[in-house]
Order: C-alpha cells, then structure tokens, then sequence
C-alpha cells in the first residue's frame, strides 16, 4: 500500500481528523540512517506525526519543524515537512539499544525527559514557535498535549511503527482528531467513547487497517466526510549546491584549512545522509567563491 494522509470531517465539521500510512516513507528512513529498532520507532512516530502537522498547513512555501531535545540515549530528533506531503527527519544517535518494555519498544526511555520545540515558518517576519515539556517521550502523547497547551487546540494523536524481526519496518501510520470550539457535548462523548475502545495503531495497521479504516473507527457513529488524499513520502531537497552554499557559510579560515590538509572531504546531510564528495580542486573552487 503507497503512503498517504486521509484529510476528514465529522459530526457536520465539529471535528476534524488526519489518518495517514507512512510504511514505505518510515522503512526509508531506517535504510537512510541504519536506526536501530527503538530510533526506527521513535523517528517513524514522530515523522509521522510531522507529515500530518504538515499537511494542515494552507502554502506550499510553508514548513513545519519538529524537534525533541531530550536527555535520553537518543539525543534528541528533528523532522520537517511541507503541506505537500514531503518529510524528511533524523535522530542525533541512530544506534540507540535499549530492553523491551512491557514487550515493547521502549520509546519514551530512548527520549527520556526533554522539550519539543514546534516551528512553522509560513513566510511571516518571524516563525511561530511552540515549546512543551515532554510528558511520556512517547510522541502521540508529546504531541496531544502540545496541541492543547500552545495552539488550545483539544486533540487525540495516534501513532504507531511496527517493526519486523529483520528490524525493517513492518507498518508505520496514525492519526491526529482535533474538535472544534463549538463541539456539541454528546458529539464529544461519543468521540472519547469510540477513542477509549479502538485498537493500537500498529494493531489496527497490522489488521490491513487503510487510513479510512482507522478513522471509521475513531469516528464511529459521527458522520465520517473524507474530504480529501495526499500521497505523502520521504523527500529531501538537498543537493550539492546546497552543501556547496554550506561549506561557504563556514568562512575562508577553514576552507583554507581543509585545502591545507590536502585530503578530498566528504559532506553528509544531517536529514537523508546522502554524501557528497569535493576534491581539493573543487575547495579551491569554493575558496574563490566564498572571497
């Protein structure tokens, strides 16, 4: 199944949900970065979560940024995403191993205590920026208070990532449901009760669950509209003249440095970890350049 968000409305527009299959764009991400199984999670949840955050945002010039600064082994993660589908993200130890706990990964012990910083920069003088202590470091939670806390926004996040024995990814996706100030209080109840009574997501995910299946169930009863779809994948938009733009940034002092050492170098995106290479020469190059 390709990846893709499910963008809805119920209870005649007291609601509003997201539902997205992130399965190919996560498992590209573990390849990416060689996560260990607990960072393949804790990455998956949160660009899942990013791509969704992502798509509720009206210009295709906007971007959203997530990051968890944390204590934990993990180090900390970033994601970004545009509101046309594309996510890109990274985890600062992508090596993290930590015990099962209660037969599962554990997420929130890889994060340990921390913030999550949320910024979107949507072409305005300054980007909003939203800060909120981590409450379980286990992301759906991290995110549901964010929403309520910085946007006053009550909301219910799901998210879940899977993982085979191979440690690929066996299914990755979730859900966000946001009610709006005017929600009638037996709509909200029905809402909580539906809520209280569905599956995981990964059990939902791993019973061939769609995107529509998963909000049938959150929305059970309350007049499900999808309103539109949105393929969404792993997209970085680096290139060599960025990181060329990057190297220039650094100043002539350690251009001149890296010449003087007489070695080619090689550079690597933080967010997709593809490399690229400069001979001497091409440092030159850039010395020129940057003059």
């Amino acid at each position: 199944m390709e990846d893709y968000i499910v963008r809805a409305t119920a209870a005649n527009t007291q609601i509003r949900a997201f539902a997205a299959s992130t399965t190919e764009l996560v498992e590209q991400a573990r390849q990416r970065h060689n996560t260990s199984p607990v960072a393949s999670a804790a990455l998956g949840r949160l660009l899942t979560g990013g791509v969704m955050m992502g798509s509720m945002m009206k210009n295709p010039t906007d971007i959203l940024t997530l990051q968890v600064k944390c204590g934990g082994p993990i180090g900390g993660l970033t994601v970004t995403a545009d509101s046309q589908g594309n996510v890109k993200g990274y985890v600062n130890n992508p090596d993290v191993i930590l015990p099962a706990k209660n037969g599962k990964l554990d997420v929130g012990g890889a994060l340990g205590p921390g913030f999550l910083n949320v910024i979107k920069d949507m072409g305005l003088k300054e980007p909003y920026s939203g800060q909120t202590v981590l409450q379980t470091g286990e992301i759906a939670e991290d995110l549901t208070y964010y929403f309520a806390t910085s946007e006053q926004v009550p909301s219910s996040v799901g998210l879940g990532v899977l993982m085979e024995k191979d440690n690929t990814v066996r299914c990755a996706g979730g859900f966000i449901v946001q009610v709006m100030p005017f929600i009638e209080d037996e709509v909200l109840d029905r809402l909580e009760k539906n809520i209280q009574n569905i599956q995981s997501v990964t059990a939902m995910l791993d019973n061939g669950h769609t995107p529509e299946d998963m909000l049938a169930q959150v929305l059970e009863g309350l007049d499900l509209e999808i309103v539109d779809t949105l393929p969404v994948q792993f997209s970085c938009n680096c290139s060599k003249d960025r990181i060329e733009k990057a190297i220039i940034s650094i100043g002539k002092k350690d251009i001149q440095s890296m010449i003087e050492d007489g070695e080619d170098i090689e550079v690597k995106c933080h967010f997709c970890n593809t490399a690229y290479n400069y001979t001497v020469e091409e440092l030159k190059e850039l010395l020129e350049k940057s003059r």
